[in-house]
């Protein structure tokens, strides 16, 4: 059994909303129900976390203005990762800066992949290095050779979204996954364990994200790997729920410095929480 939870501890992967949010034009999913960052933080405390990453979701599009507000409301508690258009001006992103903002993210399931060459992605790659920000990846493990190498070229660090996205068929075995643990000797890549749901269903979700844990713990080192309960698991509400994430994190990690490192030391580091790394 796991030891509990003591010290700092970071849910490196949630979202808050509400409905009546003005949402984006294009988007794969309309929630008919609320996510608030009231029920958020009373999850942090009920479970021991001191600390939590929201992920702009991609249903609200560029318009980050409800994550900046809960950002405000809980400025030492929470950071942030915003959707913005490379367009961004250099005010605009400073303010989302200033409210907790610490790295943009890619969602780019269903979409084509964005040509990171072409000069406004160079100036906002630029930018966010210059902001000591990270690019957070949201896509599937046989897309990440499209893209990453660019945003490595970048010198940008990179954040890979749930596992990676493995193929559930393929689960480890997919060329995709086994392409992401070979570019941890890059040095700058993390990857969320979170959201195994998203890539596996059934019996599956617990022994292929035991085994996908296990390999990226190999590759990576518990210094490239952060805990995300992914709440309030979006399209998947009926086969998750907070108590469900964090025993996968039992399940998966039960070594106490390797477990401190992901739920703490790592995540503490790269959101940039400020004095609570002890």
């Amino acid at each position: 059994m796991p030891p509990p939870v003591t010290g700092p501890a970071v849910d490196a992967h949630a979202h808050v909303f509400h409905q009546g949010l003005a949402l984006a034009d294009t988007r794969r999913h309309t929630p008919d129900y609320d996510a608030t960052l009231a029920q958020y933080l009373g999850l942090l405390d009920a479970h021991g976390l001191s600390h939590g990453v929201l992920v702009q979701p991609s249903f609200l599009g560029t318009d980050n203005s409800h994550l900046v507000e809960a950002l405000r409301a809980a400025p030492a508690r929470l950071r942030g990762v915003a959707v913005v258009d490379p367009a961004i001006d250099d005010a605009a992103l400073r303010a989302l800066a200033t409210a907790g903002v610490v790295g943009i993210r890619l969602n780019l399931i269903g979409l084509t992949l964005p040509d990171l060459t072409a000069p406004a992605w160079r100036h906002l790659l630029d930018r966010i290095n210059a902001l000591d920000w990270h690019v957070e990846l949201h896509l599937q493990a046989a897309r990440l050779a499209d893209i990453l190498p660019a945003l490595l070229r970048a010198g940008c660090r990179v954040v890979v979204d749930h596992f990676g996205r493995p193929d559930p068929a393929l689960g480890v075995a997919d060329p995709g996954f086994q392409y992401l643990l070979r570019q941890a000797a890059s040095g700058q890549v993390w990857v969320k364990l979170s959201a195994p749901y998203r890539n596996w269903s059934g019996p599956a979700c617990a022994t292929s994200g035991r085994e996908a844990a296990r390999q990226l713990l190999n590759a990576c080192g518990p210094a490239r790997l952060m805990w995300g309960s992914d709440w309030p698991h979006t399209e998947h509400r009926h086969l998750a729920s907070y108590p469900a994430a964090t025993q996968w994190l039992d399940d998966w990690i039960d070594d106490p410095a390797q477990r401190r490192a992901v739920l703490a030391d790592t995540p503490l580091r790269l959101f940039q929480f400020q004095g609570d790394s002890q």
